[in-house]
């Protein structure tokens, strides 16, 4: 269930809104994006992946709310997270190599 936006790392963009299948979210005009119906996140971590600054956390446990209550840091470490964790990341390396089907592309050129 989707639980942080980062006000310091929020560029505005509001790709995670666009990206959300269940309208979680409500566009805040020079501000970030607001968490506006939070029961309606299906956990599809679509926001969070698609987030170019990893300002987002989704918790992956979508029956309850798990907000972060530890200091700054705890909260730093987590944004991101799933998207980093799959290889989205920023300063993240392709996985395309290890795919076996990436072989094919090899062969087509």
């Amino acid at each position: 269930m989707i639980e942080v936006i980062s006000t310091t790392r929020c560029t505005g963009c509001n790709i995670c809104v666009t990206a959300c299948p269940t309208n979680v979210f409500d566009i805040v005009r020079g501000q970030p994006p607001r968490i506006a119906r939070q029961d309606d996140c299906q956990t599809c971590f679509m926001c969070e992946l698609y987030c170019p600054v990893d300002a987002l956390y989704v918790a992956p446990d979508p029956e309850h709310k798990h907000p972060l209550k530890a200091d700054a840091a705890e909260v730093e470490r987590s944004l991101g997270s799933y998207r980093q964790a799959i290889g989205w990341g920023r300063k993240a390396a392709t996985a395309a190599p290890a795919d076996p089907t990436f072989e094919l592309l090899l062969r087509a050129h």
